[in-house]
């Protein structure tokens, strides 16, 4: 089960830590993906972690500002994304694929968190 966190109202140029929280004992086995859906729009993938967290992903138009990362102790993925854009407003989910490399795209994960909201006013 994955609990996705952190999401909120933020001014643009600021930042945001989402948190994607998971229970089970298993999860460094897991890749783990954040996806965001804007109003209106299709899902798209904005980041990816690789199981082992040796390898990351980003989409072009987070990249130099987002940065994935996972704590296996925690069993959590953290999404730091600075100098947030309106174009960030979504409802950012995150995604888990056991053994995984860390792929864009949504089918291939098999579970997915409830999302949490990023508002980015201009």
């Amino acid at each position: 089960q994955l609990q996705a966190s952190g999401g909120g109202l933020v001014q643009a140029g600021g930042s945001l830590r989402l948190s994607c929280a998971a229970s089970g004992r298993t999860f460094s086995r897991y890749s783990v993906a954040w996806f965001r859906q804007a109003p209106g729009k299709e899902r798209e993938f904005v980041a990816a972690i690789s199981w082992s967290g040796g390898s990351t992903y980003s989409t072009e138009s987070v990249k130099g500002r987002a940065t994935i990362s996972r704590d296996n102790a925690k069993s959590t993925v953290y999404l730091q994304m600075n100098s947030l854009k309106p174009e960030d407003t979504a409802v950012y989910s995150c995604a888990a694929n056991y053994f995984g490399v860390g792929s864009t795209r949504a089918g291939n994960y098999e579970y997915w968190g409830q999302g949490t909201l990023v508002t980015v006013s201009s």
